[in-house]
């Protein structure tokens, strides 16, 4: 594998894994508080706008979809940058990316927003394709899910801030303005939806500033470069004749398992609060909670797997549980009614949680020199958040909100077999 920091660190090494852990921690905050804006993003730019259900969704697409597109350049651009750089030229993409709602706004145009969304997603992918195989190979591999679970903390507390901070900018007296606009002239009501879209510029500009100063901080930060294209012996010796990235079977897999996590993370996510509402009829002052709850139960997941791995259980334990625990919670939701089974969805945050954490190392071992072009198809599997929720939608209109929740147990079971056996596979 690639030259990583090995358990018997001196205390000045261990002092710079703990301070490189804090400025990853920051990247992964960075990226649970722009991913979990789409919550507020979706209802703002419907009303200002004039989007139906459908288009208002694109706001998701455009944000996924970039993983998609975007992970191989990234790979290509960290092969010549290497992390550190990489990870500044990231936050630098992703604050163009901010600045672009500028003139977005001022003109109304929703395919600009769509347009800015994708460029911070460009940026997101490039920071992923660096932050996680930099912190899955910062210490030592059998507590990397530890490491990343602690990332995971960062991340999930970002996504519960966002919506809090940004939903009192631009949701303020949303119900008011949408009751106000319906009495309006074209005239009035087209000064009014300006008015609403400007409202995104202030907080977007802050945004932008903080991003470049976070990667001017990481620019002349001590971050450490990581060797990865260097193998020790016994991983050259099995990487002789190793001539493409298709020939390790452990990361294939291991992508296929990260598509279908992040298809039942964001099914999770932003479907139960509709599913709440219209499936079993619970009250909208209710039902806005159910998200909390699920980003709730993924901290509380990730707090058990910094404690628990690798001191009680391996990271390979730890996901085995997790597919077992979603196919469980999964089936508890179709088959009961009411809270329960919205619950239901809502815990799966907590057999969500580890997933993620150790996906990566277990699809990573062994790679070595294709350690970075690895990293990348993992990134690239996040298209799952593009593409699944769809799929959800589809099922619900044929069906119904309840049982199109079917769609999760193969991804689960797909997720267990993996941890199984999928990751053996060399």
């Amino acid at each position: 594998m690639a030259h990583v920091t090995t358990t018997d660190q001196t205390p000045s090494s261990k002092g710079s894994t703990q301070r490189s852990i804090i400025i990853i921690g920051s990247l992964f905050f960075i990226f649970g508080f722009v991913t979990w804006l789409n919550s507020v993003l979706i209802p703002y730019l419907k009303l200002a706008n004039e989007l139906n259900n459908f288009e208002s969704y694109l706001v998701a697409f455009a944000s996924y979809i970039s993983y998609f597109v975007m992970a191989i350049p990234s790979a290509w651009v960290l092969q010549k940058t290497g992390f550190k750089k990489g990870m500044t030229l990231g936050l630098v993409v992703m604050a163009l990316g901010a600045l672009i709602f500028i003139p977005a706004a001022l003109s109304r145009t929703y395919g600009l927003f769509l347009f800015g969304l994708f460029v911070q997603g460009t940026g997101l992918a490039l920071l992923q394709s660096a932050a996680n195989p930099y912190i899955t190979i910062l210490g030592p591999i059998e507590s990397a899910a530890r490491r990343i679970s602690i990332m995971g903390i960062c991340n999930k507390i970002a996504g519960a801030l966002a919506p809090i901070i940004f939903g009192a900018i631009l949701l303020k007296n949303m119900d008011a303005i949408e009751a106000k606009l319906a009495g309006l002239g074209v005239v009035e009501k087209a000064a009014e939806l300006d008015a609403l879209s400007e409202r995104v510029i202030t907080p977007y500009i802050i945004m932008a500033v903080v991003l470049v100063a976070l990667g001017i901080l990481i620019y002349f930060s001590a971050l450490p470069e990581i060797e990865t294209d260097a193998e020790d012996e016994t991983v050259a010796a099995a990487n002789k004749n190793k001539k493409s990235i298709f020939q390790f079977p452990n990361l294939l897999l291991g992508t296929l398992a990260m598509f279908f996590y992040v298809g039942v993370e964001v099914i999770a996510g932003d479907t139960v609060i509709s599913y709440a509402r219209n499936g079993q009829d619970i009250p909208t002052d209710v039902a806005k909670f159910f998200t909390t709850y699920t980003l709730v139960a993924m901290i509380v997941g990730y707090l058990v797997g910094t404690v628990a791995i690798p001191k009680y259980i391996t990271q390979e334990k730890a996901l085995k549980i997790s597919g077992i625990l979603g196919i469980l919670l999964g089936l508890c939701a179709i088959f009961s009614d009411g809270y329960i089974s919205v619950l239901c969805i809502s815990l799966l945050g907590l057999a969500n949680a580890l997933v993620f954490p150790a996906i990566w190392p277990l699809s990573l071992a062994g790679l070595g020199r294709f350690t970075k072009i690895g990293s990348s198809f993992l990134i690239m599997a996040l298209a799952g958040g593009a593409i699944m929720p769809p799929l959800y939608g589809y099922l619900a209109d044929a069906w119904d909100a309840q049982l199109a929740y079917w769609i999760i147990i193969p991804c689960y079971l797909y997720i267990w077999f993996f941890a199984v056996k999928g990751h053996k596979i060399k």
